[in-house]
């Protein structure tokens, strides 16, 4: 009975957001925390990506609970400086849709990578999270708000996946595989949408 209650209550955490196809909100006037904070949270890539990479985090355990999230933060708020300093990667669209496809694989297989590599990889993808979040700043009154939003909600997503990472690993560790499959999945829609 405790393990299906502490299954729900994971299950629960992840279905916490109601995650949308769109990103609604965000150019009101004046926007700014608020705004940055529902961003992630209102669009599926964003929303499954940030939610996966702590729930992989988790399936690698050790230091990579803390560095992986971490790295993913650091370059989201890079690609997001780069952006709104003029530079955006091509392909970001792309490059959201690929890390759709290449977290969920590896959080599907609990494919165990190196630190480093693990988090070059989460690295690269949040780049391009954050190149997109990025695009949008120059036309906000408040980028800073809003930056300083969208990293506290990834945060959040980060401790949820690895909260739900945790919970499956220790009851049913299919749970965090077909996260990681459901993600491919949306992924694959991304990519041919």
């Amino acid at each position: 009975m405790r393990k299906i209650s502490t299954i729900g209550l994971a299950l629960s955490l992840l279905l916490a957001t109601a995650p949308a196809f769109a990103h609604p909100g965000h150019d009101l006037p004046g926007a700014g925390f608020v705004a940055g904070l529902m961003h992630p949270l209102l669009g599926l890539d964003h929303l499954l990506a940030m939610l996966v990479v702590g729930v992989w985090a988790a399936q690698l355990g050790g230091r990579a609970r803390l560095w992986v999230p971490a790295s993913f933060l650091a370059l989201m708020g890079c690609g997001a400086l780069f952006a709104f300093n003029g530079y955006t990667p091509p392909q970001v669209e792309a490059g959201i849709a690929a890390s759709l496809l290449a977290l969920g694989l590896l959080c599907a297989t609990a494919w165990r990578l190196p630190l480093q590599l693990a988090m070059s990889v989460v690295g690269v993808f949040a780049f391009f999270h954050g190149a997109a979040h990025g695009s949008e700043l120059p036309t906000l009154a408040q980028p800073s708000a809003f930056a300083l939003g969208f990293l506290f909600a990834t945060a959040t997503l980060h401790i949820a996946g690895l909260s739900f990472g945790t919970v499956s690993a220790r009851h049913s560790r299919w749970l965090a595989r077909a996260c990681g499959l459901g993600t491919v999945a949306v992924g694959l829609v991304y990519s041919f949408a």
